[in-house]
């Protein structure tokens, strides 16, 4: 009797210590609980534990996965440097692009209709209410770190009312490498590949390699418009300075930035560039974009802009209506012809330039000039002669005396 009455009687005591221990801790936790109740509560809250950091961990996991749709492998994911609020679900960034196989050979392979989807996606978050985009194109040699792309997007922020353009700008890379930068600096990124060229350095003027990439513009551009989507396309060497949309010309299909201007934006003689463009998506303009990027079977050798001086004469343009118009460089200008009065200037290009360090040297002279000027009171500004200190590095009697061709008898790029 002794043996059996003892083995409840310690076993009950070992009970009694562990509940009370267990108890005493619940009473710290949650106040004075019942030892049972407080068991239940005790794992309800261990239970929602896990089940929280699962969702969590799974939550990052896909996001992780969204980002990796769109970069190749092996490929560091950069952190993009925007707010909070666009990455909540409903405001997801516009960071998409093609997808790049690891296999050279298989690019361009990807369903056509995936590509459009991906673009079209992007155009989207970037439109304005009219459905108008601005875009610029970016490679590896000026998406460097305090490079060409920095002072495009500083422009943008000390312009007098051209930050909130910055809402409605489309950078489209060119490499994996510019791609990379675009998603830390900006919110819509987009991939552009053209088969079997690498576009990361600075580019060769009129090699293989720089004709296609200028002709890959053409008919990218070309897609755009058939979208739906009306254009502004801007060299990244170009700074914005002013809003352009009050001097644009209306009833104009085609409007078009030039290297010299003569003074009437119907003649055809002017001088166009093609760094800066303001295309309205109709059947005209689609019309012409088609028209322009099949002529360069009929101009082999030549780039986009030298064969746009020659069919701008062509009857195809009137016989389709379309309405070609020339910007003036009081309002748009370039080195190679600068606008004269900063109260009317709206952009400035950084063309005729001979090399990538020149470009960058006249560029920051030139963002300078500007926050000098805008520092300004507004009735010195009405009242002053300011102009600018560029062309220095870039000045055209400089590239008059440089030898364009190089070694290899192939032009060097000129801006």
């Amino acid at each position: 009797m002794k043996k059996s009455i003892s083995r409840p009687v310690t076993f009950q005591r070992r009970r009694s210590t562990a509940a009370l221990t267990r108890s005493a801790v619940l009473k710290l936790c949650a106040g004075n609980m019942l030892p049972d109740s407080g068991a239940f509560v005790f794992r309800a809250l261990a239970f929602l534990f896990f089940i929280s950091a699962g969702v969590f961990f799974w939550f990052v996991l896909f996001r992780s996965a969204h980002y990796s749709l769109y970069l190749p492998f092996p490929f560091p994911l950069p952190v993009p440097r925007a707010a909070p609020s666009s990455f909540n679900n409903n405001n997801w960034p516009a960071t998409f692009g093609l997808i790049l196989p690891s296999d050279p050979s298989e690019v361009g392979n990807s369903p056509p209709e995936n590509e459009e989807l991906r673009l079209e996606r992007v155009l989207k978050d970037a439109a304005m209410e009219d459905h108008t985009v601005i875009l610029t194109t970016l490679n590896e040699a000026w998406a460097a770190p305090d490079s060409v792309i920095d002072l495009f997007l500083e422009s943008f922020r000390i312009g007098d009312h051209t930050r909130r353009y910055l809402n409605h700008l489309v950078i489209i890379a060119l490499d994996q490498k510019a791609f990379a930068r675009c998603l830390i600096l900006h919110t819509h990124c987009f991939t552009l590949v053209t088969e079997g060229v690498d576009f990361s350095g600075e580019a060769y003027f009129m090699t293989s390699d720089y004709l296609k990439m200028m002709w890959r513009r053409i008919d990218f551009l070309r897609s755009v418009l058939e979208m739906g989507y009306n254009f502004i396309f801007s060299d990244a060497d170009i700074m914005w300075f002013r809003d352009p949309f009050p001097h644009f010309l209306p009833n104009a299909d085609f409007q078009i930035a030039c290297d010299h201007f003569l003074g009437d934006p119907y003649n055809v003689n002017n001088r166009p560039n093609g760094g800066f463009n303001y295309v309205k998506s109709n059947n005209r303009s689609i019309e012409f974009y088609k028209f322009w990027y099949s002529s360069r079977e009929t101009y082999p050798g030549l780039h986009d802009q030298d064969v746009l001086n020659i069919i701008k004469f062509d009857p195809f343009i009137m016989n389709i209506g379309l309405e070609m118009r020339f910007l003036d460089t009081a309002h748009f200008g370039g080195l190679c012809e600068p606008s004269k009065d900063l109260n009317l200037v709206s952009t400035m290009h950084a063309n005729c330039c001979f090399g990538l360090e020149s470009k960058l040297h006249d560029l920051r002279i030139m963002l300078q000039d500007w926050k000098e000027y805008m520092s300004l009171p507004p009735s010195l500004k009405r009242s002053s002669e300011a102009t600018w200190r560029v062309p220095q590095n870039c000045s055209l009697d400089a590239l008059q005396s440089i030898q364009l061709y190089d070694s290899k008898d192939k032009y060097l790029q000129t801006g």
